[in-house]
């Protein structure tokens, strides 16, 4: 089952194919990991959520090395000048730049999936303090 259109439209198809099969769609992997992350978290203290929160969202928001790769990306075509493929030699810099754009599109993927990771646990930790601030206002 693959698809182009990203991890909703595949659970989305997941969901689809379980339905359809008249299974139960509460038993899938993925509705089970998600259940136990909010677990967690309902483990934890308050205090504790609201440090965790602040964390993901340093790691959603930080650019750590991918701007570097990205940024420098001019500097690897500099690299490809003339003179400086006659000095060192031109496949030598070929196996180098198809190196270095390997390593820049996985850590695009990378990057791009601890953002996502990041804002879905952050999600988590929102809903479990808004409804203990829920219950709180409840009860008084």
């Amino acid at each position: 089952m693959f698809s182009f259109r990203g991890d909703a439209h595949r659970v989305y198809l997941k969901l689809q194919k379980a339905v359809y099969k008249k299974e139960a769609v509460l038993q899938m992997k993925e509705l089970k990991e998600i259940e136990e992350i909010i677990r967690f978290y309902h483990s934890l203290e308050s205090s504790a959520l609201r440090l965790i929160y602040y964390r993901m969202v340093k790691e959603k928001n930080g650019s750590g090395f991918i701007l570097i790769f990205v940024t420098s990306f001019p500097w690897l075509l500099l690299m490809f000048s003339k003179q400086i493929t006659d000095i060192l030699g031109s496949l030598l810099w070929v196996i180098f730049g198809l190196v270095y754009l390997l390593i820049l599109t996985i850590s695009v993927i990378l990057h791009f999936s601890e953002k996502a990771w990041a804002a879905f646990h952050m999600e988590i930790i929102q809903d479990v303090l808004t409804e203990r601030k829920n219950k709180e206002s409840s009860i008084e």
